[in-house]
């Protein structure tokens, strides 16, 4: 069983998805606007009612996609749809938060 913890929190992390473009980018829901970008918690473990996952585990998301993604605004996902657009935007907005210096990965080389 897992044990909960408090939440990994970063002003530092939320703050760096202010004016980045979404990195959701739903086909058909993204506002391609970097204004409406925040950071948006993911499904985990440790997330529950009224408790976000940690600030590592959360996107660069504009307004339009975080609605679908929290299933604020009605969307019909194909199977395992959302879960790779999660995925994705992961990879980019971690990928970002390296480049910009925030996360330091100790003994990673640019290849």
């Amino acid at each position: 069983m897992f044990c909960k913890s408090p939440a990994l929190r970063s002003d530092k992390l939320r703050k760096a998805a202010k004016g980045q473009q979404c990195a959701v980018q739903v086909l058909g829901v993204c506002n391609f606007n970097p204004e409406t970008v925040v950071l948006a918690h993911l499904p985990s473990q440790t997330h529950g009612m009224a408790y976000k996952s940690d600030d590592i585990w959360a996107v660069d998301c504009c307004s339009s996609c975080h609605d679908a993604l929290d299933g604020r605004v009605p969307f019909e996902w194909q199977l395992g749809e959302k879960e790779q657009y999660m995925l994705n935007a992961l990879h980019i907005t971690l990928m970002r938060r390296v480049r910009d210096g925030l996360i330091e990965v100790r003994g990673a080389k640019n290849v």
